[in-house]
């Protein structure tokens, strides 16, 4: 892999898939009103781009968007958005956060990959037992 400090084709792998990646304030509530609007549940994925984490289970979170498009699957880039990811008291990257109606309703941190799984299933199973 190059280093030689370009960076321009980092956002690409972050955002597979039906993964939205947020590198502005706007932008992530814009998304959250649209999740709010449609009442999808958001998964937040606090990432960043030299995190070698966050880069191994990138490729699982899209495939996840990808399985379950009725979740919204968002990407914070921590580099762009510094205090905002701060104010969310992001220790460690990756962190995920499941929110409803903008609450947090649960929260992953690490590259958990069968965690995460189980975290989307459960997060599922809650909105709409009934429906297939």
């Amino acid at each position: 892999s190059r280093n030689d400090g370009d960076d321009s084709d980092h956002h690409v792998e972050f955002a597979g898939g039906n993964v939205n990646l947020i590198t502005t304030k706007e932008s992530w509530d814009q998304k959250l009103a649209d999740a709010r609007r449609d009442g999808k549940i958001v998964i937040a994925n606090f990432s960043a781009s030299w995190c070698g984490p966050c880069r191994m289970i990138a490729p699982s979170y899209c495939e996840l968007s990808e399985k379950h498009p009725s979740l919204m699957f968002l990407t914070v880039d921590v580099d762009e958005l510094t205090e905002f990811s701060a104010s969310w008291d992001i220790k460690a990257t990756p962190t995920f956060f499941f929110l409803r109606d903008g609450q947090q309703v649960d929260k992953l941190v690490g590259a958990n990959k069968p965690e995460l799984q189980r975290k989307v299933t459960a997060i599922l199973d809650s909105i709409t037992p009934c429906q297939k």
